[in-house]
């Protein structure tokens, strides 16, 4: 039975990269007649869904992650990464070396993510509140997240907040002030829990 898992493991292996590839290559393609700016050398584990609205920036560095597929997360990824700006101004950047996995980023103004970011599984990330024709809906606002900040499971990023670098953010936290750098922060709202060495 051993030896039948072992082998099994390796055709889905084998299967797995000849889809990536195929993915990636279509991906690509996509993302040159969008005008999506894609660095070097990023990996895509099933489907990444990009929407761009006209006029607007999307950029990614190099090296990056996109876990879309569930069985690319040990934990379970419930949807794909979804990578998405809503206004002819929004501006979305990814820095180099950020990581993802079932990912949504929804861009209505501005939304930086610096290098070394890491987004755990089903995590949200956006700068307004969506539905954009009702009265209650305020207007967007930059999102800043810092070098090194890891974003746990089903974290959820909202409007005008910025997380400083190093810090971590506890699983199914909400974040909706700023967090400041080398810290642990959790809970809705998300709060500093404790400081650490940079």
């Amino acid at each position: 039975m051993e030896i039948i898992n072992k082998i099994l493991n390796k055709v889905d292996q084998h299967f797995y990269k000849i889809l990536d590839g195929s993915i990636k290559f279509w991906l690509l393609f996509f993302c040159y007649l969008k005008k999506i700016k894609i660095g070097k050398n990023n990996l895509f584990f099933g489907h990444i869904k990009f929407y761009k609205s006209p006029k607007s920036i999307i950029k990614i560095g190099d090296d990056c992650r996109f876990r879309s597929r569930s069985t690319s997360n040990l934990i379970g990824i419930n949807h794909k990464c979804i990578v998405s700006t809503h206004t002819k101004n929004a501006q979305l950047t990814i820095g180099n070396n950020c990581g993802f996995s079932g990912t949504s980023i929804g861009c209505f103004s501005s939304i930086t993510i610096k290098d070394n970011v890491k987004c755990g599984a089903n995590t949200l990330i956006t700068d307004g509140d969506w539905h954009m024709n009702d009265t209650r809906v305020g207007p967007a606002k930059p999102i800043v997240i810092e070098e090194n900040v890891w974003l746990g499971y089903g974290a959820i990023v909202l409007k005008g907040v910025t997380i400083g670098k190093n810090s971590v953010i506890g699983a199914g936290s909400v974040v909706t002030s700023n967090i400041p750098p080398n810290c642990i922060a959790a809970g809705n709202p998300c709060k500093v829990i404790k400081q650490q060495n940079e």
